[in-house]
C-alpha cells in the first residue's frame, strides 16, 4: 500500500519522544520482578519469594504503607515497604488464596472485593491477622460456558457507591460450549449470558446489566464526576482501542453481546439489524442504539491493547494532570493520558502519550497516598515490550514541570490548546507550528479497521492568551465522528524547549454550538 508523502511525514511527526526524556519528569521505581531475572537487571528490583509469580491482575491500597495485589494464580498478597526508595526491604504476606482468575481488586468497606470468573467475591479478615477468614459471594448470575476468553474484570466503584464489572465476549464457542449459551431469536448471536455487557451491583447486592457491546473490556474506572468508563481492545467489530462512558441502555460496538438482548433485565430492545462494513458515521445513523466511544486510541500510535482506567485524584501530587485519566497499555508496556470534556451532554476528548518504558505489559494501576502510581505488570504469555514477564513498579513525579499540552478542547470552529506552562507567543502564533489530520474508521465484523477517509485539514492560530498558556486554533473542516490528530512540533516554551509530546488525538463526536 502506498501513502501520500504528506501522510508519511504526518506519521513520522507523530512518533513519541524517547523514554529518557519522560524519565526527567516521571521516574520508574521497580519493586518486584521474577527472581531468576534480577541478576541481569541494572534496575534495583526486589525479588518476590521463591515460587511466587507476581503476575499482577488486581491492585488496591491497604493503608499508607501497604498495597494489596491479586495475581493470576488466584491469590491476594499484601506488600509492605513499597514506598521505600529504593524498595530494598519489601515484605510479602499472603492474604487470600484459591480464587479463580481474579482480574481486579478493590478495598471497600473494610473488606476486599474481587471479580472471579463466575462471581463477585468479598474477602474479609475477621480476627485482624491479615488473612481472609470469610469468602462471601456478593453477586453472580452471568454465563460461563468454559471458553478461555470469558474473562471477568473488576470491581470499580462509581460516585454513587455502586460496584461495576465488565465481561468479555467468548470468541467462537464450540458445540459443547454453546449448550450453556443464550441466543437472541432475531439476530442469532450465541454467547454466555451477559457476555460483552457492563454490569452494576448496587449497595444492596443487586446485580443489573447496564450496557452492551464490549469485546475485551479489561479496564474500567470512574472519572472525577463519578461516571464509569471502560476500555476496549481492537478486534472483530472494534476498529481500534477505545474508551467508553458506561450508562444504561447503550450499545457500543461488539454485536455478539446482543445475544442477551432478549433476556429478562436487558436494557436494550428492538435491535433487529446490525450494519456491517460501513464508515462509522454512517453506521451510527443506521443504528441509533449504538454510541461512539468518548475517545479512540489510534492503533500503534497510541498503543495496541488498552487496559486499566485510573483517575489522577492527587490534586497536584502527581503533576499537572489532576482530574484526568491514566490508561494502561498492554502491548507497548506504557501508560497514556486522557482529557475528557462534555459537549452537548456527551463525553468526548483527547488522548496523549504519557510514559513508556515500563517493565512489562501494564494491566493494573492504582494511586498511592502520596500521589505516586503503582503499576501492576503481567503479559500473561502474550507478547509485550519490556524486560520482564510480570512484576510491580511505581511511577513518581520528580517535581519538574513537563512542557506538555495539558488539555485539548473543542470549539465551534476548531480547538483550544491549554499548556502546562507559559509558551513562546511567536511559536503559538505561527501556523507552521501545527498540522492536523482527521480520519474515521470502518464499523465491521472483520478484525479492526484501517484509518479511512483521511484528510489533512487547514489550521490557523487565531487567538493566544496574554499569559501564553492557551491558543485557539481555527480548523477547517471539522468532521463529526472523526479523530482529529494534532501535531505541534513547532511550539516552544519561553525557554525555547519543544513539547515533550507534540501529538494529541481528539475524538470529535459533537461540535460545540456557537454562542
Amino acid at each position: 500500500m502506498k501513502f501520500p508523502i504528506t501522510l508519511l511525514l504526518f506519521v513520522l511527526a507523530a512518533l513519541p519522544c524517547a523514554a529518557a526524556d519522560e524519565a526527567d519528569y516521571y521516574r520508574i521505581i521497580s519493586i518486584s520482578t521474577p527472581k531468576a531475572q534480577t541478576a541481569s537487571r541494572s534496575q534495583n528490583w526486589k525479588p518476590a519469594p521463591d515460587g511466587l509469580a507476581l503476575e499482577v491482575s488486581g491492585i488496591t491500597r491497604v493503608d499508607d504503607s501497604r498495597i494489596a495485589v491479586a495475581i493470576r494464580k488466584g491469590e491476594v498478597w499484601f506488600l509492605d515497604g513499597v514506598y521505600d526508595d529504593p524498595p530494598s526491604n519489601v515484605q510479602y504476606h499472603r492474604f487470600a488464596s484459591a480464587l479463580h482468575e481474579p482480574l481486579g481488586l478493590l478495598k471497600h468497606n473494610d473488606a476486599y472485593y474481587c471479580v472471579q470468573r463466575s462471581e463477585l467475591t468479598r474477602l474479609a479478615d475477621l480476627d485482624g491477622d491479615d488473612v481472609a477468614d470469610e469468602y462471601l459471594t456478593v453477586a453472580k448470575g452471568w454465563g460461563v460456558t468454559g471458553h478461555y476468553h470469558e474473562y471477568a474484570y473488576g470491581p470499580k466503584l462509581d460516585g454513587q457507591g455502586n460496584l461495576w464489572l465488565t465481561l468479555n465476549i467468548g470468541l467462537g464457542l464450540n458445540k459443547s460450549q454453546q449448550q450453556y449459551a443464550v441466543s437472541d431469536p432475531k439476530l442469532g448471536y450465541r454467547q454466555g449470558l451477559w457476555r460483552g455487557w457492563g454490569m452494576m451491583v448496587d449497595p444492596t447486592g443487586k446485580l443489573s446489566p447496564v450496557c452492551a457491546g464490549m469485546r475485551s473490556p479489561s479496564g474500567l474506572g470512574a472519572n472525577a464526576a463519578g461516571d464509569m468508563f471502560y476500555t476496549d481492545q481492537q478486534g472483530n467489530w472494534v476498529a481500534t482501542n477505545s474508551l467508553h462512558h458506561m450508562r444504561s441502555g447503550v450499545f457500543f460496538h461488539h454485536a455478539e453481546a446482543l445475544a442477551s438482548m432478549s433476556q429478562p433485565g436487558s436494557t436494550l430492545k428492538g435491535i433487529d439489524q446490525v450494519p456491517d462494513g460501513l464508515a462509522l458515521p454512517e453506521a451510527l445513523q443506521r443504528m441509533p442504539a449504538m454510541k461512539p466511544p468518548a475517545v479512540w486510541f489510534p492503533y500503534k500510535k497510541m498503543g495496541q491493547s488498552t487496559t486499566d482506567v485510573m483517575l489522577d485524584a492527587s490534586e497536584g501530587g502527581f503533576g499537572p494532570f489532576a482530574g484526568q485519566l491514566l490508561i494502561g497499555e498492554f502491548t507497548q508496556a506504557s501508560i497514556n493520558r486522557v482529557f475528557l470534556e462534555k459537549v452537548g451532554g456527551e463525553y468526548q476528548g483527547a488522548c496523549f502519550p504519557f510514559r513508556r518504558g515500563l517493565g512489562s505489559a501494564v494491566l493494573r494501576l492504582t494511586q498511592g497516598h502520596d500521589g505516586s502510581v503503582f503499576v501492576g505488570l503481567t503479559n500473561r504469555g502474550w507478547s509485550s515490550l519490556g524486560e520482564a514477564s510480570y512484576g510491580l513498579q511505581r511511577l513518581v513525579w520528580t517535581g519538574k514541570m513537563p512542557t506538555e499540552i495539558q488539555e485539548m478542547r473543542a470549539t465551534p470552529d476548531g480547538f483550544e490548546l491549554v499548556f502546562t506552562k507559559p509558551m513562546d507567543r511567536d511559536s503559538l502564533q505561527d501556523a507552521d507550528s501545527y498540522s492536523i489530520l482527521s480520519y474515521t474508521y470502518r464499523y465491521q465484523s472483520g478484525y479492526g479497521s484501517d484509518e479511512i477517509q483521511d484528510r489533512v485539514l487547514n489550521v490557523k492560530p487565531v487567538e493566544v492568551s496574554a499569559d501564553g498558556r492557551r491558543v485557539r486554533l481555527k480548523v477547517d473542516p471539522l468532521r463529526r465522528y472523526f479523530v482529529h490528530e494534532l501535531n505541534a512540533p513547532g511550539v516552544r516554551d519561553t525557554e525555547g524547549q519543544p513539547l515533550l509530546h507534540s501529538n494529541a488525538y481528539y475524538t470529535l463526536n459533537r461540535i460545540p454550538a456557537k454562542n
